[in-house]
């Protein structure tokens, strides 16, 4: 006899296959990863010092969310976790990214003496970084 698949397992695989084609379109290299119980390590690496945990839920236990994002970041041995929550009805880039505020402060602290040692380092790079990244947003 054959049994059929959890359908919120199929539901969440088939977000993280979202997530990471959505990234990957705009030019990170994502990939989907092995569950492995009690070191696991996210569902998804590639984003640049992140593992994402990718929540495809009715309900949102954001602490629960967050404290597993933050371990399996550890496992992981990457600096950052974040958990990306699939809005209802709605795109994958209309979905939602969600951190501790400490590890936020980490993140933007590192990205601004990242910044900070290009400006020093290197002025007209920096200027171009700066500018097509304000160009962006």
């Amino acid at each position: 006899m054959r049994t059929s698949a959890n359908p919120s397992k199929q539901k969440g695989t088939r977000y993280e296959g979202e997530i990471r084609d959505f990234l990957n379109a705009r030019g990170f290299e994502v990939k989907r990863v092995v569950q492995m119980g009690r070191a696991d390590q996210g569902d998804l690496h590639g984003y640049p010092l992140h593992i994402i945990e990718a929540k495809s839920v009715k309900s949102f236990d954001l602490p629960a969310f967050v404290r597993q994002a933050d371990r399996e970041a550890v496992n992981a041995g990457q600096p950052f976790g974040v958990v990306f929550i699939k809005k209802a009805r709605a795109s994958t880039a209309d979905g939602y990214a969600v951190r501790s505020i400490a590890t936020d402060v980490r993140l933007i602290n590192r990205l601004r003496d990242a910044e900070q040692l290009l400006r020093d380092l290197a002025p007209e790079t920096f200027e171009r970084h700066n500018k097509r990244h304000q160009e962006a947003a």
